[in-house]
């Protein structure tokens, strides 16, 4: 993979571009990671290789909980049949977000070539999946991939009313209790700046990657609703579960 200072410049066709060709697979897509590098094609192109600058990151002790937000949250921990889960349908969490349309999107960049490339990437224990569950059914979600203590965060969806923040507000307090300090949203939209995230020099964000890096891998990928406590929320939100 090229040295990231050789992506295209701001002001160009393509700023952020690095690289094109090549294949998706784990060993490539782990190298890229590593350093800040992310694919990301359409259909009948050649697999596209970005490191953007400045870089979009939601550093997870400036995640914004607005009132709302918080008061769904709530009724959400409150309700029977709700819950959250990691892993537990990672094929149908990237199927959707691939496949759900999008406000001022046409077509996807999740081609089917990318799903089954972090499906393969998942059975080796390096993609993860953040799921809400309503009454037994799957209603949004997200998808990443975790390198040490970072979180390079993909895709969302929803298919019920603010689903994928409440998994996006879930991921926030699993990396908060494991030392995650830093989720990597590639590119700027308004969505993520309303929700604390703001963009850093790429070689601001490549320095701290670094440091995230060596600090050892997460385990276990499990979420107990004492999570919820790191936003002050859940029920006897300052208890362990225990062993």
């Amino acid at each position: 993979m090229p040295d990231t200072r050789r992506a295209l410049p701001a002001g160009s066709d393509a700023p952020g571009l690095l690289a094109a060709g090549g294949e998706l697979t784990p060993q490539r897509l782990a190298e890229a990671y590593a350093k800040g590098v992310f694919p990301w094609y359409s259909e009948g192109q050649p697999v596209l290789w970005w490191s953007p600058d400045p870089r979009m990151v939601l550093l997870t002790d400036e995640f914004r909980l607005k009132r709302s937000l918080r008061k769904t949250i709530a009724k959400f921990i409150r309700t029977p049949g709700c819950e959250i889960r990691i892993d537990h349908a990672f094929r149908r969490v990237i199927q959707a977000c691939a496949h759900t349309p999008r406000e001022g999107q046409d077509g996807t960049w999740i081609v089917p070539a990318m799903v089954e490339a972090y499906l393969r990437w998942h059975r080796l224990g390096a993609v993860h999946s953040i799921e809400t569950w309503i009454d037994g059914e799957l209603a949004g979600g997200l998808y990443g991939v975790n390198l040490g203590r970072m979180f390079f965060g993909e895709s969302m969806f929803s298919h019920r009313t603010d689903a994928s923040k409440i998994a996006l507000a879930a991921l926030v307090c699993f990396c908060r209790e494991h030392g995650i300090g830093m989720i990597d949203c590639q590119q700027r939209t308004g969505h993520l700046a309303s929700l604390g995230g703001r963009e850093l020099p790429r070689t601001e964000f490549e320095r701290r990657l670094s440091h995230a890096l060596g600090a050892g891998e997460v385990t276990p990928w499990t979420y107990h609703v004492s999570l919820w406590r790191h936003l002050g929320l859940g029920p006897a939100a300052a208890q362990d579960p225990g062993p």
